[in-house]
């Protein structure tokens, strides 16, 4: 038999992506989400269908063999079916979102009960595909919470927790396509997955597109604040700009300057914070601007922005970008623009950007600046933010 492989969530990161690694590696996958449509047309298919799409052309990609398992309260867990899967599986991975993972700890918790009543020697490796940092470590301390001290120890030596970052894009079905086929999902080609060399537990497996990495947190600084600050930088001034897709506001003749100048900050501050080659980190923003450019993922700018209270946080895509750009002793101009027109994100159908606007209205600028971003009024960066605040808003 092939070896197993469970990934909890088979939405645009578990269908869209891990499925497809795991499944041309050899593995028979096994799906675990909530939505019961889905894990039925999934275990009646027994296969689904990738349609990866660039501006030149379209492919699509059958993916099986896979099942799928409807995720239980915790309170089923101890003897549920997805703790059966856990006890034979080789490989799994999470990507339901940061939010969800509770719900899933005491399910992959009772996974490890049976491994270790069953003295199963060989070692379970879950790749953490979250959009938090040090979401690993963080999901392996959730699970621990849920384990007597004999499993825990058992857990240290035969379950690894495995940080990466996800770097394909996949965007939302329309109601059209998914009417079509609820297993159908549309990505692009983009097929890369670097993850931290040091979460895993015994020989690391091959996987087709997965490459293990020693200095992991450059990685993720490149994923942050390069690609995902790349994408907020689109989302809120082309929102500003009317635009309704992300390759819309890619191509303005105003903000593409904007753009490159901000992740042009991003790369030198992470050239001199990581010790990256700048060289390397060009090739990689050469390759995010063509496919930010990709037409057929038709990505809306308000999937891009939504959300600004996470994205404006500290240690996120645009302040954190930010921060290190700092380090290069210079003020990041583009990046402060950036994070001012994120400041101004007031998109009605976006209840985190309604909170924004609500407590800017009640608080005013400089405190909110503080609150949120953790960014002082006065210090070089809050000025350079909150004089362009005013501007954009006079502009308005």
């Amino acid at each position: 038999m092939p070896p197993q492989a469970i990934i909890f969530g088979a939405g645009n990161v578990g269908r869209g992506f891990l499925g497809q690694l795991f499944s041309e590696s050899g593995y028979r996958v096994c799906f675990v989400d909530i939505d019961a449509a889905l894990v039925a047309a999934l275990r009646a298919q027994q296969a689904y269908t990738i349609r990866l799409v660039d501006n030149t052309h379209t492919e699509e990609v059958r993916v099986g063999p896979v099942t799928a398992l409807l995720a239980e309260a915790p309170a089923q867990a101890p003897t549920s079916p997805v703790a059966e899967v856990l006890a034979t599986a080789s490989l799994g991975a999470t990507a339901v979102g940061a939010r969800a993972l509770p719900s899933i700890a005491a399910t992959v918790a009772a996974g490890i009960r049976l491994r270790a009543e069953r003295r199963v020697a060989a070692p379970l490796n879950l790749i953490i595909c979250e959009n938090l940092k040090g979401a690993a470590a963080i999901f392996r301390d959730m699970v621990s919470a849920h384990l007597d001290e004999a499993t825990r120890a058992y857990a240290a030596g035969h379950v690894g927790f495995v940080d990466t970052v996800i770097g394909r894009m996949v965007p939302a079905l329309t109601p059209e396509l998914r009417a079509e086929d609820p297993t159908l999902i549309v990505a692009e080609p983009y097929k890369e997955l670097p993850v931290d060399r040091a979460g895993f537990v015994g020989p690391i497996p091959t996987i087709v597109g997965m490459t293990p990495c020693d200095d992991f947190a450059l990685y993720t600084a490149r994923k942050l604040y390069l690609h995902n600050a790349g994408h907020a930088v689109l989302a809120y001034l082309g929102y500003r700009r009317g635009y309704v897709l992300g390759y819309e506001a890619l191509e303005d003749p105003h903000l593409r300057p904007v753009l490159t100048g901000a992740l042009e900050e991003a790369l030198q501050g992470i050239v001199r914070r990581y010790g990256a080659e700048a060289a390397w980190l060009r090739a990689h923003v050469a390759d995010l601007l063509d496919r930010f450019a990709n037409r057929a993922l038709a990505d809306p700018v308000l999937r891009l922005a939504r959300d600004p209270l996470r994205k404006l946080a500290a240690a996120d895509r645009l302040v954190g970008a930010a921060r290190v750009a700092e380090t290069t002793g210079q003020v990041p101009v583009n990046l402060a623009l950036s994070i001012a027109a994120a400041l101004l994100f007031d998109a009605p159908e976006d209840p985190s950007a309604q909170e924004l606007q609500r407590r800017i209205a009640a608080e005013g600028i400089e405190a909110v600046l503080a609150s949120v971003c953790a960014i002082a009024p006065g210090e070089p960066l809050g000025r350079a933010v909150i004089e362009r605040y005013h501007l954009l808003r006079e502009a308005d």
